[in-house]
């Protein structure tokens, strides 16, 4: 009797399965949608980057925006030009343009000019460092150079030099911002690569308090913003801040007179160029804890 329970409840069961299967199967041939085929066309023109700094959370993602008009081709600036103008010219749309971006680091006070005011002993983080008194360096503002930037950057854009600072290779940078979240003292900033004119600095002590910390430190002069000009440069919490609406007015005539070079002009190719007047630094080694004399 048990026996026959068992089978029929199967049998039940069973048929209960077929009947389900048959209606998802029918639920799927009639709610079906077909996917665009011009979806894995402008994929396979994307440089599969999936950085995010399109807005979107992915190369997948993206093409099926493109295709979709949401977004124009040009919005990738990892792409390469001529990529770019194959997805506009297989969707028949403006390619668009989008400035690069490319993360900027405000500081410059490598081991050779800032000062520690004591040793950090513990996880080799920034973020760790920085929960111990600041990490230990003068200048509460600068950088710690642990390298947790280098260490985030999946596309490695990042490097730490000689002394101990990251640099940012703009050619492979995709703006995906990462280093900016990571950094504990928030030095990184996206900004579009016509950004040439940068004040590497964050330091708001002081003039002399600045400098005695780190030798390559803004000291709120003013020098630089009185031959900008106007309205591109303030001074404000003794830090000069570069105001980038008016940036189609930039050059390199603020960077001439600036006295430790903090504020510097970002060759594409040489990197930073510092004003004649500022301070020639010829120190390789580290220097010695506690404050400059």
């Amino acid at each position: 009797m048990v026996g026959s329970e068992l089978v029929m409840a199967g049998m039940v069961m069973g048929g209960l399965g077929i009947a389900l299967s048959a209606v998802l199967a029918m639920a799927n041939s009639k709610l079906h949608v077909e996917e665009d085929p011009r979806i894995d066309q402008v994929d396979a023109l994307l440089p599969h980057a999936n950085c995010g700094a399109c807005g979107m959370p992915g190369c997948r993602a993206f093409a099926e925006a493109t295709v979709g008009g949401q977004i124009a081709p040009g919005k990738c600036t990892v792409n390469t030009a001529s990529k770019i103008e194959a997805i506009a010219s297989l969707l028949g749309v403006d390619a668009g343009r989008e400035e690069k971006r490319v993360a900027r680091l405000a500081c410059a006070g490598g081991a050779h000019v800032a000062r520690m005011q004591a040793r950090y002993a513990g996880l080799s983080t920034c973020r760790a460092a920085a929960l111990v008194s600041g990490g230990g360096k003068g200048c509460a503002w600068g950088c710690l150079g642990l390298a947790d930037c280098q260490v985030v950057c999946e596309f490695g854009a990042i490097t730490m030099n000689e002394f101990g600072l990251p640099v940012v290779d703009e050619e492979k940078c995709t703006a995906c911002n990462a280093c900016v979240e990571v950094c504990p003292k928030g030095l990184f900033s996206l900004h579009p690569i016509s950004h040439r004119l940068w004040v590497a600095c964050k330091n708001e002590a002081l003039g002399e308090e600045a400098e005695a910390d780190c030798a390559v430190a803004c000291t709120g002069c003013g020098r630089c913003a009185a031959d900008a000009p106007a309205g591109l440069i303030a001074i404000k919490h003794n830090l000069a801040v570069i105001d980038y609406r008016n940036f189609q007015t930039a050059s390199q005539k603020p960077i001439q007179r600036c006295p430790t070079g903090a504020i510097v002009w970002l060759e594409e190719k040489k990197g930073p160029i510092k004003g004649p007047d500022a301070k020639k630094i010829t120190r390789r080694s580290p220097l010695p804890l506690g404050k400059a004399g």
